[in-house]
């Protein structure tokens, strides 16, 4: 038996259509439950009701919850018992449990819409896989908030005085109390659509997007510079499948622990894949079939990986959270705990200059199992040293998850939402689940530990980011822009008559950026608005006065005085260092240009 556990506000379902002709007669069509945790429930074959009676028990006793909501959802299994034992499954299950809860159960068999809204605390969503015989016990583990500053101090995160520090509480706020769900579009929905960056796309599933020239090139150069950082740092790049079989031996349990998570597909003679949800598979299995000695650690494996996740509907939020999406991921394998910590240190670094370069402050969060912690302080410290501000940290009493140690960078959005960008996890387990060994200097088969790291985050969320972080300097009065380097036009040319458009293009070609020509018949008033709209960075007014190889450019940042082509290149080059070019990627006059909205 598997079943999905989200602890809900509420819930509220509708029955549509019979989904299979032994569907059970729903008692009502429509029907609902307020602070419900919602448990979603494949029934497999040999499955009996006692171990989902027991389990789901436990998890209601974790999140304290008194309303229960049994939902019949097919969809997490491929090796589903019939309906009638099915029915007869959920009904006894529905009858042991009304002992002790308030029971509803959604009707077997059937089409149904739904909607509900996920509390977002750190028990809100469990998956489990049950079985009479062995079954997979819950273990009732806890975390805790603290802020750790530069100067050493823990303090547990309700007692912290965020004074000077609103982006963090807000951070933690959200963190520990928080729902990934809002029914109120973050600002950068607006602004994708406005800039003709990204937009949605009704030929295909949510979350699934359409880029357009503009949004594409950003997300490139995005691509190119995170790339150009793993390759310096040492790692190699390698492509791998972006779907798996859902029956390797080495991937079937792994997969029991994220069923929400999955696009499934059919293949040929009955096989059945799934789409990944990140790099980690390819990876694993590549590293698994290496040849490796302990000279080779650490060892680097890098690719940039468009990824599929079946997030929920309705915490897809336009580029922040998405169903399809390229998230550059970095595998490094380590010797023992002390090169691990070295290479995490690394990587932490390199998270932080991408955080400079994206010009974005963001909030830092650093998670560990609680031991491991107490073992480390001094590490811990150092790295929030680094970062010079304090960081959330959270506390997990035992391990659950793979990780003994984690870090992000995190963005909040402009409805007091936040998402992860950067991140770098030790990972002491899939090392072992997935036979990934070293040789060692005696000669014998050790596993190493496992770095994950995305020293990005997801590139489409890093749109997501700039565009959130100009929202909110524009809500207090100023100009939004890209950073120079990811702007689509850097430098706009308005003649002030038709008169001038060739010298122009003759200017242009001289400009090491990429400029465009404003030769629509507007008058130059509306053409320099338009170009504000647009967030273009260096505009110029062309006309008699800068025949003379003088002029005054319009700058969304500081730059005094007059230019002429030497010094305006100058500039331009002193921007551009050490960034990714790429050429404009739409005509460069705008009289022929489509428009993308």
């Amino acid at each position: 038996m598997k079943i999905l556990f989200l602890h809900t506000d509420y819930i509220e379902y509708e029955v549509k259509e019979k989904a299979i002709d032994g569907a059970e007669e729903p008692k009502l069509n429509r029907d609902g439950m307020k602070e419900a945790l919602v448990a979603f429930i494949s029934v497999e074959k040999d499955d009996t009701h006692k171990a989902g009676v027991d389990e789901i028990k436990k998890i209601a006793s974790m999140v304290n919850a008194k309303n229960i909501m049994l939902y019949p959802y097919a969809h997490l299994s491929s090796s589903l018992a019939s309906p009638e034992n099915a029915i007869d499954v959920l009904k006894k299950m529905e009858k042991e449990l009304k002992k002790e809860y308030n029971i509803k159960r959604a009707p077997f068999g059937w089409y149904k819409a739904f909607k509900l809204s996920c509390k977002g605390h750190p028990l809100a969503e469990l998956s489990r896989e049950v079985k009479e015989e062995e079954e997979k016990v819950a273990e009732e583990i806890t975390s805790r908030w603290y802020v750790l500053t530069p100067d050493g101090n823990l303090i547990e995160a309700n007692k912290f005085d965020f004074k000077g520090y609103d982006e963090l509480k807000k951070f933690y706020e959200y963190e520990a109390f928080g729902s990934r769900k809002s029914d109120i579009k973050p600002a950068h929905i607006k602004l994708m659509q406005d800039l003709e960056l990204v937009d949605y796309e009704d030929g295909s599933d949510y979350g699934n997007m359409r880029w357009y020239p503009k949004g594409y090139l950003i997300k490139r150069l995005l691509e190119e510079k995170v790339e150009e950082m793993c390759l310096n740092a040492g790692a190699m790049e390698v492509e791998t499948p972006i779907m798996y079989d859902v029956n390797h031996p080495s991937l079937s349990k792994y997969l029991e622990k994220f069923p929400a998570r999955q696009y499934r597909i059919k293949g040929d003679k009955g096989k059945e894949f799934f789409l990944r949800f990140a790099a980690c598979f390819g990876q694993y299995l590549m590293a698994k079939d290496m040849i490796i000695s302990y000279k080779n650690l650490p060892l680097r494996l890098f690719e940039i990986a468009k990824s599929f996740r079946k997030e929920q509907h309705g915490e897809l939020s336009g580029i922040k959270r998405l169903r399809a999406f390229t998230m550059p991921d970095m595998h490094t394998l380590c010797r023992n705990e002390e090169q691990a910590l070295n290479e995490f240190k690394r990587q932490f670094l390199l998270a932080l200059k991408w955080k400079e370069i994206m010009g974005i402050e963001g909030e830092i969060a650093i998670r560990f199992v609680k031991d491991f912690f107490e073992k480390n302080r001094n590490f811990a410290l150092e790295l929030v040293k680094l970062v010079g501000k304090p960081v959330l940290v959270e506390m997990w009493d035992k391990r659950y998850f793979y990780f003994i140690m984690k870090f992000e960078i995190n963005m909040n959005d402009s409805v007091g939402k936040s998402f992860a960008l950067s991140t770098v996890q030790i990972d002491v387990e899939n090392p072992e689940a997935f036979n990934i060994t070293y040789i060692d200097e005696d000669g014998s088969k050790k596993y190493p530990y496992l770095l994950h790291a995305s020293i990005s985050g997801g590139i489409d969320r890093c749109v997501c980011a700039l565009l959130e972080n100009e929202a909110k300097k524009m809500k207090d009065g100023k100009k939004g822009m890209l950073p120079f380097w990811l702007s689509p036009t850097q430098v706009r040319l308005i003649p002030v008559s038709d008169e001038y458009i060739n010298e122009c293009m003759e200017i242009a070609n001289k400009i090491k950026a990429r400029v465009d020509i404003d030769d629509r018949d507007l008058s130059v008033s509306k053409k320099i608005m338009e170009a504000e709209k647009e967030w273009v960075p260096i505009i110029i007014v062309y006309g008699e006065k800068e025949r003379k190889g003088k002029f005054l450019p319009r700058c969304r940042f500081e730059c005094n005085g007059e230019f002429d082509l030497v010094k305006l290149n100058e500039l331009i080059e002193k921007k551009m260092t050490n960034k990714p070019f790429r050429r404009l990627p739409l005509p460069a006059l705008l009289s022929i240009r489509p428009r993308f909205k």
